[in-house]
């Protein structure tokens, strides 16, 4: 459970039905305070209320100091949090990084312990206005907005380009040789050039006189 101004706020009670501990897991463990990625799996933290509330209490309950980037080899403690027809299941994995033969490692998870099969059982959850309140966010600590540029729901960061309109026609292309016109196109826009002066020339000049 977890209070808000020295008053209750939520308080869920789980059901172990099962249980592993860390010692049955005979391999090598994650070093001690590493911040651990916690996935959730199940639609119930979608669309049921409960377990949405249950969600944000381990995300709460696992928080520690806020990241602003992650290193991929600093990444080695993932919790997985899985819901099947009001089964929760509590996985504790490490994170092997293996040669893949390109820049970008193959990733292997480990069970390390300690597995809990849990069972909801009796809640006490905040209204949701109150829980709207100690959720609000201090003014300190907010981010201020940028003009144009956005972030995702994963914290990847989209900027948006507003380009004027361009006139084609005056762009400056570099010489190249497949832009360059041949020997033929060259004699042949002479002579149209040659052609337009000669027509040009043998028109009959009307004066006033002639008029």
């Amino acid at each position: 459970g977890r209070t808000y101004q020295h008053q209750l706020l939520d308080m869920i009670e789980l059901g172990v039905d099962k249980f592993k501990s860390l010692a049955e897991f005979k391999n090598e463990k994650v070093a001690v305070g590493l911040k651990p990625c916690l996935l959730f799996a199940g639609e119930l933290f979608d669309h049921n209320h409960e377990y949405k509330r249950l969600q944000n209490l381990l995300v709460d309950m696992f928080h520690r100091e806020p990241a602003t980037s992650v290193r991929l080899q600093g990444l080695e403690h993932v919790i997985m949090v899985t819901a099947v027809e009001k089964n929760i299941y509590f996985r504790s994995y490490k994170m092997l990084l293996k040669k893949s033969g390109t820049r970008t490692p193959r990733i292997e998870l480990e069970e390390i312990g300690p597995s809990i099969d849990f069972k909801l059982r009796r809640t006490k959850l905040a209204s949701v206005d109150l829980f709207k309140v100690a959720s609000k966010k201090p003014k300190e600590l907010k981010a201020k907005k940028v003009k144009n540029i956005s972030r995702d729901k994963l914290g990847s960061k989209h900027g948006q380009i507003h380009v004027p309109k361009q006139n084609i026609r005056t762009i400056q292309t570099r010489k190249m040789k497949g832009l360059k016109k041949s020997a033929t196109e060259k004699k042949e826009a002479r002579k149209r050039k040659a052609g337009t002066a000669t027509e040009a020339t043998k028109r009959p000049k009307y004066s006033d006189e002639n008029v």
